[in-house]
């Protein structure tokens, strides 16, 4: 009979045995796994996985930063990305830009704020332009902080450092749209001399609820302050939707002007290694004549270009031929495309050299492509100009003592603030570049006078358009001549015969003869 316990011992053998064969079947399955994630890895391209995890470290604002850093250093030491800068900032401000607002107090307003030292210094003064121009393009954001006098609606414009902004903070449920930038920097105290850090937002131009608090909770322990009367307008250039940051203009051309810098360097070494044994010198005969023929190559190496070598009849000098050696330096021209493409220039242009094919024109025309999108930088900077001086404007209506409070009045659209004139179309800005096209000025004149002929274009536009042809830079103060204080068109001939009447009309009065001045 058997014992009890060995059917108890064979028990737990079974159960061990199952047990055993569960831990094999789990191994096979985790192996499964894993050859089949690797089949998986297999049909991608591993090199875009890693492209794709650096292309998110890169555009956070950390990783924005550190590139800034690489391209202004590039952007002063590398000549194709300094002159890919430089370029694209002649094309953009080189001829200048014009603005004039509707109706004279408006554009009076508008006209003082540019002329201030300040904000030429800032935004509109011609060193000022290509700064910035060229800072988009190592950066690819600004961020510009308008202080306002909240009595009589006095602003001025100042620079933050991109590297002072910490955060974007948007609406809640809406990243599209941003509420406040979060400032952090250090600030010396004048008393001791030594630096704190300060931290505080600064509300988005145009961002103004009606209720302003004071303070806004960044965690659950730290509040950082308001600084409502310092609103911040942001530039921002190449961004991607659903991006806070801009994108700087070099950041996609630095490898490849590094790689162009690279093998210039490598075709310098190798037309200077070829340089360095010009002459083959072969000596026959007896060891002294070795020796003496050594002699000779040494001091023909100290001998001008052009100099006549005597050798003796058993020295023969021949020159060392060169046609088994690549020296052509045009075979790193697509490097240089590659950079030029990323600054959205012809390489002709970016390299000022039509190449071995091409015709000089070729290099000094700036083709269609390229016109438009340096328009469309032009626009960029054309909205930026809008938006600043529409503030400048609602800021002079809002404020108690501002110069326009009595012509108009300000309304509420939820968060936003418009100001609202009397003459609907007063305080409308106009924003013009001089064109990139090479027309002739006889041409633009022509179709301007034909467009004039129709009656259909209002004669102010056609005199400012006339003046911009024809290179005239202050076209506003021309235009205030000719308009009356509600903006309106007084033809010249008006004006003179105006002032001919006023001034006969003032002779009158201190007892001369009016006939005298008509």
């Amino acid at each position: 009979m058997p014992h009890p316990l060995d059917a108890l011992v064979t028990e737990q053998d079974r159960t061990r045995d199952m047990a055993g064969e569960l831990e094999t079947a789990l191994w096979k399955l985790e192996s499964l796994q894993e050859n089949l994630a690797q089949l998986e890895l297999s049909r991608e391209d591993a090199g875009w996985q890693l492209l794709t995890a650096q292309g998110k470290q890169d555009m956070t604002r950390e990783g924005i930063i550190r590139h800034a850093e690489q391209h202004r250093v590039m952007a002063i030491a590398n000549p194709l990305v300094r002159r890919g800068l430089h370029l694209t900032a002649a094309y953009v401000f080189g001829q200048g830009v014009g603005t004039v607002a509707k109706g004279d107090a408006a554009n009076d307003l508008v006209q003082a704020f540019l002329d201030d030292p300040v904000v030429r210094d800032v935004l509109a003064g011609a060193q000022a332009n290509s700064r910035n121009q060229v800072a988009l393009g190592t950066d690819g954001n600004l961020f510009f902080a308008l202080p306002t006098d909240r009595f009589t609606g006095a602003v001025t414009i100042r620079d933050i450092p991109m590297d002072e902004i910490a955060e974007i903070i948007t609406a809640p449920g809406d990243k599209a749209t941003v509420h406040y930038y979060l400032r952090v920097w250090a600030e010396r105290d004048p008393a001791s001399g030594k630096y704190f850090n300060r931290k505080a937002a600064y509300p988005a131009l145009r961002y103004s609820p009606v209720t302003k608090h004071k303070r806004i909770q960044l965690s659950a322990s730290e509040t950082a302050p308001v600084q409502w009367d310092v609103p911040v307008y942001h530039v921002a250039v190449n961004q991607l939707k659903g991006q806070q940051w801009g994108t700087a203009d070099v950041f996609s051309a630095i490898p490849w002007a590094r790689a162009y810098s690279d093998f210039l360097n490598d075709w310098a070494k190798l037309v200077k290694s070829l340089s360095k044994i010009a002459w083959m010198q072969t000596s026959k005969g007896k060891p002294g004549h070795s020796r003496q023929a050594r002699a000779e190559a040494a001091r023909m190496g100290d001998m001008p270009a052009g100099s006549t070598a005597v050798m003796s009849g058993e020295t023969t000098l021949q020159a060392v031929p060169k046609s088994g050696a690549t020296i052509d330096s045009e075979s790193g021209r697509p490097l240089a495309t590659m950079v030029a493409a990323a600054f959205g220039l012809p390489v002709t242009t970016l390299l000022s050299d039509p190449g071995q094919t091409g015709a000089r024109a070729t290099a000094e025309t700036l083709n269609l492509p390229t016109r438009l999108m340096m328009e469309a930088r032009q626009e960029v900077w054309r909205e930026t100009r809008r938006q600043i001086l529409e503030y400048v404007i609602l800021q002079a209506t809002l404020a108690p003592r501002g110069p326009l409070r009595r012509r108009g009045r300000v309304e509420r659209t939820g968060d936003h603030l418009r100001p609202a004139f009397r003459e609907t179309d007063e305080g409308t800005l106009s924003v013009d570049f001089p064109p990139l096209d090479d027309t002739p000025v006889e041409v633009l004149i022509k179709a301007l006078v034909d467009a004039d002929s129709t009656g259909l274009v209002p004669p102010l536009i056609t005199l400012e358009k006339i003046l911009r042809a024809i290179g005239v830079r202050d076209v506003d103060e021309v235009l205030s001549k000719v308009t009356d204080e509600d903006g309106n068109f007084i033809p010249p001939g008006t004006v003179t015969a105006d002032a001919a009447g006023q001034a006969a009309a003032d002779a009158l009065r201190r007892g001369g003869n009016p006939a005298e001045i008509l």
